[in-house]
């Protein structure tokens, strides 16, 4: 909270007209004049809310210190949002106004407040003295036995971990990991691992592919993608999309700032923390979406919904999200502060629908690792309540990983969830990079007013699961990228219905270029993406460059080619050379391309006609 304490001959205002937010007030509210006041301008900051109660304690204290020493005949308490930049939500601000003034009145001390959310006019007249004009900063600084309370309650209500593993509880520090990545994931968790200082290897892979690059003219962790970097995040978007849509999800849009004055959604932004960007406008606090929870949350509230509809889930694609991390955490697509997120909310009657939901949401996000090739390394969290409670379940969950997994007993439930999966992927440094989410949240359907009719025709707040089966798609490519730089066994590559250039075809001469052409169209007409190379390089230099490009699939094409002599294909996972008709190429593409999605080659076909980013 900012004050700016005048000690005045007089304070007269009048109010002129309401803001969306002002209160309601009588008549003889809307102006007055005051003598010999100690008139307490007042700005309520976000921050204030962390524990309101205690910052009224602290800033009435300061005030009756001063009124006792300047010796005015009233406090009057002018709310003022001019004095910062970062003010709390309307409600928070008239409620914290409204106690100072209860406060001061119980300490016997007369006390005026002027209206909030109106537009006024105001004259005051400062008398001038050393104490007459005074600023301060309150917060809510705590007692130090207050504080001895909180670290005493923290020590006691920390988190234990354990790797369950065939349905038995395993001490981490017993457990054989068998120097694997999840014993990488242990020592993360635990804070056992040290930071190297390295730069992760997908930074430098991500601008080298010219895929994505630091954008220096916005804020840090905001990137600017290059052709074939958006062509990944659009194939990558297209597959969660057709993932979620086959299992009856609908997808929705919605915006990407919030009015914080809006109660649910303040209550929900206040247990993500400080990561939040923020903004004012006039009347306004408004907050950029972390996640696509609050546009879900509101379709659905605003939704009839009966048992008979239940599992039911909405589906999203946020581009972006926007998470203000802090500055030295931000690192190439690992952790940014504007990404890509699919979000999945699937609405739950009860608490056993939503463990059968989640069941099914362990498949799908198990498919996406198998379809991307990256392992997941899995983390259980749940609260010691649920755990006691569903016992069979977690157990059950922890089975169709497939091999051991961390597990997070929490002491009590902190967050809106009570049970959660997390999926990580492990990169090129051991640390572990966050993937696919699922969780169990028993708050939003009652914070939201979200509701469903149950067969006795009761209305009644169902359970939410959130679930992003890839997590960001920024992070998704870092995995993928950080897996090319750990396997040193064979040549690095996505896979290949991800990769941009999926044939490279390289003319000996200019007069193969012709059939070239021929080739390539045939392959575009079978959703192939290929390109030429048709700058003038020596053809192993074209082969050294198409290597660099990670191209699957490498044509040379010559004089014995254009006499029909079927092609030399260079096939980049296996490093050989294949002889192969094109009809042969074309059914093996599309093999090991089946089910995923396809979009064509957002660049010129010819390599000479490129721009170089």
């Amino acid at each position: 909270m900012r004050i700016l304490l005048i000690h005045s001959d007089y304070l007269k205002y009048k109010t002129k007209s309401k803001t969306r937010i002002a209160e309601k007030i009588d008549n003889d509210k809307k102006e007055g004049v005051y003598e010999n006041a100690l008139v307490v301008f007042t700005a309520v900051e976000k921050e204030d809310e962390t524990d309101m109660d205690l910052v009224v304690e602290n800033a009435v204290n300061e005030i009756k210190d001063v009124y006792g020493k300047v010796g005015a005949k009233v406090v009057v308490i002018y709310p003022y949002a001019h004095l910062s930049s970062s003010l709390s939500s309307p409600d928070a601000a008239k409620k914290v106004l409204t106690n100072m003034e209860d406060r001061l009145d119980e300490m016997e001390i007369t006390v005026k407040r002027v209206p909030f959310g109106w537009y006024k006019s105001f004259e005051v007249s400062c008398k001038g003295h050393p104490l007459s004009e005074l600023s301060r900063t309150i917060t809510a600084g705590k007692k130090p036995d207050d504080v001895t309370k909180e670290i005493n309650k923290s020590e006691s209500g920390k988190s234990e971990f354990y790797i369950l593993h065939e349905r038995k509880i395993i001490s981490t520090e017993k457990f054989n990991y068998q120097k694997n990545d999840l014993e990488k994931l242990v020592d993360y968790e635990l804070g056992r691992m040290k930071s190297s200082g390295e730069e992760p290897p997908h930074v430098k892979l991500m601008r080298e592919k010219k895929l994505a690059d630091y954008e220096p003219s916005a804020d840090i962790g905001h990137l600017r993608w290059y052709p074939k970097g958006r062509l990944i995040r659009d194939l990558l978007s297209d597959y969660v999309y057709n993932l979620v849509t086959e299992r009856g999800a609908m997808p929705v849009e919605t915006p990407i700032m919030y009015d914080l004055a809006d109660d649910a959604i303040r209550v929900h932004a206040e247990k993500f923390g400080e990561r939040q960007y923020r903004m004012g406008t006039k009347n306004k606090e408004l907050m950029l979406r972390y996640a696509c929870c609050f546009g879900a949350f509101r379709i659905l509230s605003d939704s009839f919904l009966t048992w008979k509809n239940l599992p039911i889930g909405i589906y999203e694609l946020s581009t972006y999200s926007f998470r203000l991390e802090k500055k030295g955490e931000v690192v190439g697509l690992k952790r940014l502060r504007g990404f890509t997120m699919p979000d999945l909310h699937t609405v739950c009657a009860n608490i056993e629908q939503a463990m059968e939901e989640f069941d099914s949401q362990i498949t799908m996000c198990k498919q996406t690792g198998v379809d991307l090739d990256v392992n997941y390394e899995v983390i259980i969290r749940t609260t010691k309540e649920f755990l006691d409670d569903n016992t069979e379940w977690v157990y059950s969950a922890a089975d169709k990983i497939g091999k051991p997994v961390l597990l997070e007993i929490l002491p009590e439930r902190k967050h809106y969830w009570i049970a959660k999966m997390d999926f990580a992927a492990i990169d090129y440094l051991g640390r572990p990079i966050e993937n696919p989410t699922i969780q169990i949240d028993v708050e939003s359907g009652e914070r939201f007013g979200i509701t469903y009719i149950n067969p006795e025709e009761e209305e009644i707040n169902p359970i939410i699961i959130h679930c992003s089966p890839t997590g960001s798609i920024e992070r998704v490519i870092c995995s993928l990228l950080e897996k090319t730089a750990i396997i040193k066994d064979k040549p690095p590559m996505l896979p290949v219905w991800l990769i941009p250039t999926q044939v490279r075809i390289i003319p000996i001469a200019e007069r193969h270029l012709e059939k070239t052409e021929e080739i390539a169209q045939q392959l575009r007409d079978q959703n192939i993406r290929v390109d030429i190379d048709d700058r003038h390089e020596t053809v192993g230099k074209k082969i050294r460059n198409a290597g660099g490009e990670w191209a699957p699939y490498v044509i040379v094409l010559g004089d014995r080619e254009l006499e029909g002599v079927p092609m030399t294909i260079n096939i980049r996972e296996s490093n050989e050379k294949v002889s192969m008709k094109i009809d042969d190429l074309i059914e093996k593409i599309h093999k090991e391309t089946e089910g995923m999605p396809f979009r064509k080659l957002p660049l010129p076909v010819k390599l000479a006609n490129r721009v170089s980013f």
